[in-house]
């Protein structure tokens, strides 16, 4: 048979993102490592297997290392680049850390393992790639630079979320020396002939290699990345077919014989990847509890309508059980809108996304920001970063009357206002950190990664 000249290449998805969205995050590494040499065999372009909220699961509810987990695989998958995702200066937390913590942590993940970094910021605020970006330079690995996909209309178009915009991003992105470019489309909007005319421009545009990451949750996953590899994509992110689909990933199995034959034939062998699947399908049943078994289908078609994340409409209906107020949902999801476009139009991704569904919620109960948090405060001050577009004034003078730091929003990088804390993390952890990796657990999660490393070294007394 005749070498296929552009195989589509492929990162593997289900030691991270797939599970995250499927079951919780909470695949543990017991289940991973009796796989994990077949998977090294498969000839992904990469595994993502870290990253997002693995960090935080690992070491608050499975009671395990998340640096170790790296380490481990890495020894069983010594072929297979490893791949993690990165909140910018986000890290894998809820906040800006501050440059030192980041600088830490990058060197980190480098020494245990970690080959590609893709990174993205929830408001598409390049200034907060910055020092990342420095660090794994430094370092010598790849940088995956991602721009969060988002839209206001139905499908990409209109003020904001057009093709200009992610082609500017994208210039912007090689100009800053990423090796490679991704389009991070984390609520699965992203519609098969948009995804499509996007991968044509971006191909005109950028020289660097182009991927595609999307979620099943809408239904159009596996058609957008279709008509994005015959746009010419060079990567696509898929998952082994039990913890695919749903709100995880597209599965890799159809998509294989999709293209056989073809000239993005991806070479990868159907057989093993069936061994692998059917491995999976027996760890499956632990988990269980973990899925979402609410509803008989296994997409969520009113995300093209309202365009809200699953995980942030959970967020919500938990707001509004506790108000007693669970009626007014459609009211939330009609106001989301509206708060969205006051708030500059931010991507829906942690942390923006909690940001304006809190805040809607509170719109709806109490009146517009009669009520807000302190989120959308430090948001509209302007420590998140900059979002899309102008926040409207009115609403900036709302938010921010009375605040502590001030009623004028900053303008420069919302991490030169914070000061180091790495020194900090040492000196708290003092007796019982045993390295960096220990203390950058605390400088992240300051109570439970505490709560964690007391575990870990037997130092818990009954208080805890």
């Amino acid at each position: 048979m005749e070498k296929v000249k552009n195989p589509v290449k492929i990162v593997d998805l289900t030691f991270r993102d797939a599970h995250q969205s499927s079951i919780a995050t909470r695949l543990r590494i017991e289940d991973m490592e009796p796989i994990a040499p077949e998977m090294d065999k498969v000839g992904f372009h990469a595994v993502e297997m870290w990253g997002g909220a693995t960090f935080d699961v690992a070491h608050r509810f499975l009671n395990e290392d998340p640096w170790d987990r790296v380490r481990r695989l890495k020894k069983l998958m010594p072929n297979t680049p490893f791949q993690m995702l990165l909140r910018g200066q986000n890290l894998v937390g809820y906040r800006n850390y501050p440059d030192d913590v980041v600088e830490a942590f990058v060197k980190a993940a480098c020494d245990v393992g970690i080959d590609i970094f893709r990174v993205f910021d929830a408001l598409n605020d390049f200034r907060n790639f910055e020092t990342s970006f420095k660090a794994i330079k430094e370092c010598g690995k790849h940088i995956q630079g991602a721009i969060c996909y988002s839209l206001t209309e139905r499908k990409l178009g209109g003020p904001v979320y057009n093709i200009e915009y992610f082609v500017k991003h994208a210039k912007r992105l090689e100009d800053m020396g990423v090796d490679s470019i991704a389009i991070k489309d984390q609520a699965g909007l992203i519609a098969p002939y948009d995804a499509y005319h996007l991968f044509k421009a971006l191909k005109e545009t950028v020289k660097l290699p182009l991927e595609l990451h999307t979620h099943y949750t809408s239904g159009m996953a596996s058609m957008s990345v279709l008509k994005a590899i015959e746009a010419g994509v060079d990567i696509v992110d898929t998952a082994i077919a039990p913890f695919a689909l749903r709100s995880a990933a597209p599965a890799i199995e159809p998509l294989i014989v999709a293209l056989e034959g073809t000239e993005r034939d991806t070479g990868l062998n159907l057989e093993k990847l069936f061994e692998i699947g059917k491995y999976f399908e027996t760890i499956a049943p632990k988990y269980k509890e973990f899925l979402d078994t609410t509803k008989m289908a296994v997409i969520d078609t009113t995300v093209l309508m309202h365009q809200i994340p699953g995980g942030m409409t959970t967020n919500l209906v938990s707001q509004l059980k506790q108000a007693n107020a669970i009626n007014r949902l459609p009211e939330v999801h009609k106001k989301i809108a509206q708060t969205r476009r006051e708030l500059g139009s931010p991507p829906l991704v942690t942390p923006s996304s909690q940001i304006v569904g809190s805040q809607a919620v509170l719109n709806v109960l109490f009146g517009d920001y009669k009520m807000v948090t302190n989120q959308t405060k430090d948001y509209v001050y302007g420590l998140y970063g900059q979002p899309p577009m102008p926040i409207d004034p009115e609403v900036q003078k709302k938010v921010l009357k009375g605040y502590p730091r001030g009623e004028t929003p900053i303008t420069c990088r919302a991490a030169d206002l914070i000061e180091p804390e790495l020194e900090k993390a040492k000196e708290a952890t003092k007796g019982i950190a045993k390295d960096i990796y220990d203390v950058l657990i605390y400088a992240l999660f300051p109570q439970t990664g505490m709560q964690f490393l007391k575990r870990k070294y037997g130092l818990e007394d009954s208080s805890d």
